[in-house]
């Protein structure tokens, strides 16, 4: 049946190829980092590309392999064939994400995708579909130098004759133009940020969605003479950059997180996900806000959730579930709060589901919603209902990490060593680098 299915894919791809007059075919794929990866093939390439793969040295690839098993083979997937709008029509540019596979054709254990997969089967085979609704901000400065916003608009603000207003539109012009359905965009709370959200879909479409979102909201900027950042946090006092994720599990047609008679229409496998995910949301902070900087969004105060603990209202909770609609029942769905547009999404993913699902296998009870302000609690009061915190530096998000053999197991080996010792040196160059703070705090008085 796959067979028979991906054979139909390639001849879809190899008869487009030739209607739009493709020349030249960029073949996509991520780091363990979540940075993209491109070659480019021509078109007299493809058919050899689609069946056989293309061969590349994975060495030189962060989190891959080391040079003496630095073979790999890009296998691209038909079902991601798309032509790329920005580029000149005379010849036409498209791209297709790729599953990264051994020379004898044995998936990669270092591929993010393939962890992913890894992942999903694992769902499936629980009788589940995961789904995610990701709503990734960032901000537009006028170059990538500095932080001079384009704008002082606010949350929802219309910002007339605005050149962020027209980067909007064309972003979602170009994004639909990729087959990515979008649902809203607007201006986000501070200055200059901006938000553009995708239509809920399956986790691994909605991996590669992301990826592609990302290039095309900075490919529309560059083309304005502007940068776009997913930076988590580039500007000091005022709010970071987030990714909202909203997600839920189906089977079949059902929402398996939707109960008709419970006070809230979640069911015991919601319940028993939203556990998983706030038992075990200190040791995959460090997947979901894998930088430095992602750690100068995660403090009190800018919106940024830092206690694990659930509402319906709060949105200084670390998930939230939003109000059942009445007829709205596949909507039923929880939302996480912390994770940041500058993740692995395939890894940030996965490592969300593996929580869920292992509070739904192990039945974790659901802690009582927390509808008050955490942020106006004392840290007393906070003990005493038994709310904790998250990491607040990439140290302390890494030493969690490393103890933890749920996120081993849901990264695999592989990807999880590289991750945590690709953590250790990027924790290791910063506290040792003298930053401009130090230098004006400290210089004129030691």
């Amino acid at each position: 049946m796959e067979d028979a299915k991906r054979k139909e894919g390639v001849a879809y791809v190899l008869k487009t190829a030739k209607e739009r007059n493709v020349k030249f075919i960029r073949l996509w794929f991520t780091d363990i980092l979540g940075i993209l990866k491109s070659f480019a093939i021509t078109v007299e390439e493809l058919q050899k590309a689609l069946e056989e793969g293309m061969g590349f040295d994975g060495s030189s690839i962060e989190g891959y392999a080391r040079i003496d098993e630095s073979d790999m083979v890009a296998m691209p997937d038909p079902d991601t064939f798309r032509i790329l709008p920005w580029r000149p029509l005379e010849y036409s540019v498209a791209r297709m994400f790729c599953d990264i596979v051994r020379p004898e054709g044995d998936p990669f254990d270092g591929d993010p995708r393939h962890v992913l997969k890894r992942n999903l089967k694992r769902a499936a085979d629980m009788g589940y579909t995961f789904y995610v609704g990701p709503e990734l901000e960032y901000f537009y400065f006028k170059d990538s130098n500095g932080t001079e916003p384009l704008d002082q608009g606010g949350y929802f603000d219309l910002t007339p004759l605005d050149v962020a207003t027209d980067l909007r539109r064309e972003t979602v012009l170009a994004l639909e133009a990729l087959g990515i359905g979008i649902e809203y965009s607007h201006h986000e709370v501070a200055p200059s940020q901006h938000e553009i959200d995708m239509r809920y879909t399956d986790a691994m479409t909605m991996a590669d969605n992301v990826m592609t979102y990302r290039l095309v909201v900075k490919e529309i900027a560059l083309t304005h003479g502007v940068y776009a950042t997913f930076m988590p946090k580039p500007s000091f006092g005022i709010n970071g950059s987030g990714m909202h994720v909203h997600q839920s599990l189906f089977k079949g047609e059902r929402n398996a997180f939707f109960d008709v008679n419970d006070e809230y229409h979640l069911s015991k496998v919601a319940k028993h996900y939203i556990a998983g995910v706030l038992k075990h949301a200190p040791e995959i902070t460090a997947v979901a806000n894998q930088w430095v900087n992602s750690y100068k969004r995660l403090v009190p105060g800018y919106e940024a959730p830092v206690y694990p603990s659930w509402a319906r209202r709060n949105r200084s909770d670390l998930i939230r579930v939003p109000e059942y609609r009445p007829g709205h029942e596949n909507s039923t769905r929880i939302e996480l709060r912390s994770p940041d547009p500058a993740c692995n999404p395939y890894l940030a993913f996965s490592v969300m589901l593996a929580a869920g699902l292992e509070g739904i296998e192990k039945e974790y009870p659901l802690p009582d919603p927390v509808e008050e302000n955490i942020y106006e609690m004392s840290e007393a009061e906070r003990e005493r209902r038994g709310i904790g915190m998250l990491p607040g530096s990439l140290w302390e998000a890494i030493q969690i990490t490393e103890k933890s053999e749920l996120v081993r197991k849901a990264m695999g080996d592989h990807v999880y060593d590289a991750f945590i010792e690709n953590k250790k040196i990027e924790w290791k160059n910063y506290s040792v680098h003298v930053s401009d703070y130090e230098l004006k705090k400290y210089l004129p008085i030691l």
